[in-house]
């Protein structure tokens, strides 16, 4: 059995962790080709101790002398800087698998290369198809790249789909697919409340350790709505075949409705580890390290529709995917600002929806044809965005 050879993009935030803990169960499986990270540099140099990776990636010639100056002069990583860089280890020919877990727009770039580079794809950064959806999937198809989703609700959908599914449900039986949401931490949260929550109480998910980007996400339901986005790309869907459900207790990850009745879904306990190393290890199943699920325990499963009222952002993903051309990308680099400016104190909670709304209503819809248009969008509702932040403090 040959080695996969990995770059991790984003090695220190909680996916990368996830996978290195992975790769450390099966040392005969996997060798660490390159490790990034963007100003954890502690963490990143542990790693780097622990993996030996050829390469190491940082922001800036500053983080790159703090790493160096830990690692020792008998390091045997290399250490390079920058944008460049991450490109370079994604597409670098010794690499098999690319492990794409740099959050947000930042991550677009190097998961884009990785997928140009016909790599084995392990896409956790969902904001690639945000932005640039038939982009990538277009650059994957062409490049003969094997694109594995990592987010739990699409490797959930990913295990129930019909053996030897390709792309778009047609003439496979499928009806529709469900993504499930926990609800985050104010599903019971009266309404009038939810502006004065603060970045700590939305960063406290009931379920899953994560990021505090992707926590305040999933409090405000964002993080669905841009996972609707990317089902939309990965499996060829129309908007209107996929659906959320509610179900606060995070065993049910996803599920697919089939024309016959039949509901497949897959169930786990909450922890990446299980989305990654199907991934990793995909078509076949290594151990992740992962707690055996106990049914008996949970005790119940239960569900709920979304409450559009108290969840605005996902009712404007849906808006930004029947919008079209690079209406995502708007709503995606909104949705970055606001959510930095809520975690600075800077925006209540609810003005996160607020400042995405009025961005996407004053952006002009353009066509994402090559990605200097994706990142001319990004670029351009930022600058919306942030004017509109600083009007709301006044």
């Amino acid at each position: 059995m040959s080695k996969q050879v990995l770059t991790v993009l984003g090695a220190t935030g909680s996916i990368g962790v996830s996978t290195l803990d992975v790769v450390a169960r099966h040392p005969e499986r996997f060798e660490v080709f390159a490790l990034t990270g963007n100003r954890q540099i502690e963490r990143l140099a542990q790693q780097c101790q622990q993996f030996q990776p050829r390469y190491a990636v940082v922001a800036d010639d500053a983080l790159a002398a703090d790493l160096r100056s830990r690692l020792g002069p008998a390091s045997r990583t290399d250490i390079l800087v920058g944008r460049k860089a991450l490109v370079e280890v994604a597409e670098a020919a010794e690499v098999t698998a690319v492990m794409a877990a740099i959050v947000g727009a930042a991550g677009l770039e190097s998961s884009l290369a990785a997928a140009q580079a016909g790599k084995r794809v392990l896409l956790a950064n969902k904001e690639s198809l945000v932005l640039a959806g038939s982009l990538f999937m277009d650059a994957v198809c062409k490049a003969g790249a094997t694109l594995l989703p990592i987010d739990s609700e699409h490797n959930a959908l990913f295990q129930s789909l019909p053996t030897g599914f390709d792309y778009g449900l047609q003439d496979c039986g499928v009806s529709r697919l469900v993504l499930t949401a926990s609800g985050g931490p104010f599903r019971c949260t009266p309404v009038e409340q939810l502006d004065g929550m603060t970045p700590t109480q939305a960063c406290a998910h009931p379920n899953w350790v994560m990021g505090r980007k992707i926590s305040v996400d999933s409090a405000s339901m964002m993080n669905k709505g841009l996972e609707v986005i990317e089902a939309r790309w990965l499996f060829g869907v129309e908007p209107g075949r996929i659906g959320v459900l509610i179900h606060p207790e995070s065993v049910i990850h996803s599920m697919v409705e089939y024309v016959d009745g039949s509901v497949i879904a897959q169930l786990g306990n909450p922890d990446m580890r299980t989305p990654i190393a199907h991934a990793m290890a995909w078509p076949e199943r290594i151990a992740s390290g992962v707690e055996r699920l106990n049914l008996a325990k949970v005790g119940k499963l239960s569900f709920e529709e979304p409450d559009l009222q108290r969840f605005p952002c996902l009712r404007l993903a849906f808006d930004a995917l029947q919008a079209g051309g690079d209406a995502c990308a708007v709503l995606n680099a909104a949705n970055e600002e606001a959510v930095a400016a809520f975690l600075e104190g800077r925006l209540g909670f609810t003005g996160i929806a607020a400042v995405v709304e009025s961005v996407l209503a004053r952006s002009v819809r353009r066509p994402v044809a090559v990605l200097e248009d994706a990142l001319f969008a990004d670029a351009s509702a930022r600058e919306l965005a942030r004017a509109e932040i600083v009007s709301r403090q006044q």
